[in-house]
């Protein structure tokens, strides 16, 4: 019987970094099939991904991954916490026994953290500070645990959603190796280096210095393929900020304290996203949540739309193990597994998957949905 280890992840791109991660979550569990809960084409941050999901599932597969799902919109472009907790639910509902995922202090008590995370606290309804600061400051005076790092954040989200699940995985964090989450500068002393640099690096024009962090594949993408970015969206996102009624507007998810009014008079003023994000800063608001509501908007999506749980599995890659897998536990799966799109399966399944993946097939000209089928190694 074969033993399904699950990772949560964006790889944006698939890097050296990632490739360390996988080879220790089988080391350090045994397993034997290794399952990517993948964001699709926008991610956590409300950044869209580089390259698209199909080329990403790809390069997941070539570098050893044996099945690739996709984490729906509705959960992949969300705060950690609700990130964490679609994501956690796909990895129990596919089975698997172990969650492995990389952590900048890999020994954290997550089970101290949960026990004594806030319920009512009148700190919380402060509008001066982002809610993320606040909160960890409230679990530090509670535990003396210092959650300040990107990766120390979301893993203690991927341990309070198995905990709510009633922990049907192992969790197994691996320490990261090489520079920090967030930092934007290549190490030059590392053959590991942040995805965050990387894109820096690549976004530049500079693929070249990327070459020794990345595996193979991945620099043969770099190579031949257009980078996604929110420059290339910024002309719709301009329109429909300019001309949605502001009560419309107002009814988007999220979009909460008046901020409507503030994103379409800045989208009146900026001459491009760079710009715009920088005319809507406030200490309240930082960019991923601008961001985020950005994505939000471009896809016109509304609390029902976003408020939901993981209701299918929706395939988009496997290899010959990860068909043997799929075989073994086909019958165990809660939730439908999706490997073909339709009109009906779109309406009843991946509505947001699929207007967002339309904005990608405006710019690439790629489909992202209909006429595609799991991408098979």
């Amino acid at each position: 019987m074969l033993h399904a280890v699950g990772i949560i992840s964006e790889y944006n791109p698939f890097h050296n970094g990632h490739l360390y991660h996988l080879q220790q979550a089988k080391v350090q569990t045994g397993a034997n099939v290794s399952i990517a809960i993948m964001s699709g084409n926008w991610l956590q941050r409300g950044e869209p991904a580089i390259f698209d999901k199909w080329q990403r599932t790809k390069l997941a597969l070539d570098n050893g991954i044996d099945i690739v799902v996709e984490l729906p919109f509705f959960s992949a472009v969300q705060p950690s916490h609700i990130f964490a907790s679609g994501a956690v639910a796909l990895a129990a509902d596919l089975q698997c026994d172990w969650l492995s995922f990389g952590a900048e202090n890999p020994s954290i008590d997550y089970q101290e953290l949960i026990d004594n995370q806030p319920r009512h606290d009148k700190s919380f309804k402060q509008f001066d500070r982002p809610y993320p600061s606040i909160f960890q400051d409230y679990l530090f005076k509670k535990t003396g645990i210092r959650l300040n790092q990107p990766n120390d954040m979301l893993a203690f989200g991927y341990a309070n959603a198995n905990f709510n699940l009633g922990a049907p995985l192992k969790l197994v964090p691996v320490k990261r190796i090489g520079s920090c989450h967030n930092d934007r500068q290549i190490d030059s002393s590392s053959s590991t280096s942040s995805g965050s640099a990387i894109r820096t690096a690549l976004l530049a024009g500079n693929s070249t210095a990327v070459a020794r962090f990345v595996p193979t594949k991945t620099q043969e993408l770099i190579q031949v393929q257009q980078l996604m970015t929110w420059d290339q969206f910024w002309p719709m996102l301009r329109f429909e900020l300019v001309e949605t009624p502001i009560n419309e507007l107002h009814n988007i998810y999220q979009m909460t304290e008046g901020i409507e009014y503030r994103l379409k008079r800045c989208a009146i003023k900026a001459t491009s996203f760079r710009d715009f994000l920088r005319l809507v800063k406030t200490k309240r608001y930082t960019y991923t949540r601008i961001q985020r509501l950005c994505t939000y908007v471009l896809v016109h999506a509304y609390p029902q739309d976003m408020l939901v749980k993981p209701s299918y599995i929706r395939l988009l890659g496997f290899s010959r193990n990860g068909r043997i897998y799929l075989n073994q536990v086909k019958k165990q799966l809660s939730l439908p597994l999706i490997t073909k799109i339709n009109e009906d399966v779109v309406q009843d399944y991946i509505e947001m998957d699929f207007k967002s993946g339309m904005l990608f097939q405006m710019i690439n000209q790629v489909s992202q949905d209909f006429y595609k089928h799991p991408i098979i190694r």
